[in-house]
């Protein structure tokens, strides 16, 4: 009863920040009262909850420890070449590693938040779950993942950037609870411990992951999957009997067809193309 309590009583607060805000934007019609509204932005905030891509770029980033459930094992992926290593988790998440970049992340993410820790930059294409929310927790800022594409970075000079391709992004201050929402084409900075926001000068920034791609022991349908979400007027398919199979492969700026003949060379398969898609097969 009691933990139901601070539940409730974080979700009131949350609540009464987000109405106060557009209150004072002068997005709140007069008609409807405090209450009457909270429904309708409950639920708009719950359909924005789709696939998300993230590009993340962070010095240090940790899990908060407040885990309800006993600690999952955590799993690591390390990135020490210049090529992007791409890796699946759990719940079809797709994680684009720079070079120098280290991700560490729950062999089963718990049962009502999603949390990763990152150490270096990052692209994330992160899959929709409303029930469990997916959250970076950063040394002075908290990234709340709502719908959409964002790239963050952290450095010297810049202690805190990020950068919205599509969707909404919440950002948080740890320090004294200031946040914001950052919508596409906006980016956000910590500068003189405020949240600064303004149109985003590098929209090219998103694409430098996906050029040269690794895949390190990977399930084809994933690997397929990144390729499909990044070659939307070409597709691969295969059958559902080779889905589950792993490969190790590279690919450096190649083209559809560039890519399914690596495959098929790797694992042994044929292909044909129907139009502008490719069909694999034994």
């Amino acid at each position: 009863m009691i933990q139901i309590e601070k539940n409730k009583r974080k979700t009131d607060q949350a609540w009464n920040r987000l109405y106060n805000r557009l209150d004072n934007e002068g997005l709140i019609p007069e008609t409807n009262s405090r209450n009457s509204l909270r429904p309708a932005l409950l639920r708009w905030g719950m359909a924005t909850a789709a696939v998300v891509a993230i590009c993340v770029s962070f010095s240090v980033i940790y899990f908060s420890g407040k885990e309800t459930q006993p600690a999952q094992p955590l799993l690591t992926q390390q990135n020490k070449e210049k090529s992007t290593l791409v890796t699946t988790l759990e719940d079809g998440s797709v994680v684009y590693l720079a070079e120098a970049t280290s991700l560490q992340y729950p062999e089963h993410f718990a049962t009502e938040k999603r949390e990763v820790s990152l150490q270096g930059d990052a692209l994330f294409d992160i899959t929709g779950n409303r029930k469990r929310p997916f959250l970076i927790e950063t040394e002075e800022v908290r990234v709340e993942v709502l719908g959409t594409a964002f790239n963050v970075k952290t450095n010297g000079n810049v202690p805190f950037e990020l950068s919205v391709q599509r969707g909404l992004v919440k950002v948080t201050l740890k320090k004294d609870g200031q946040d914001t929402y950052v919508k596409a084409g906006e980016t956000v900075t910590l500068l003189e411990r405020k949240l600064q926001l303004r149109h985003t000068p590098d929209k090219k920034q998103f694409a430098s992951y996906t050029r040269n791609m690794r895949f390190k022991d990977e399930r084809l349908a994933d690997i397929l999957r990144v390729i499909n979400l990044n070659e939307p007027e070409t597709q691969i398919q295969a059958p559902p009997q080779l889905s589950k199979r792993k490969l190790t492969v590279a690919f450096a700026n190649d083209s559809p067809e560039t890519m399914v003949e690596l495959i098929c060379m790797a694992l042994n398969l044929k292909y044909s193309k129907e139009k502008n898609t490719f069909i694999l097969s034994e």
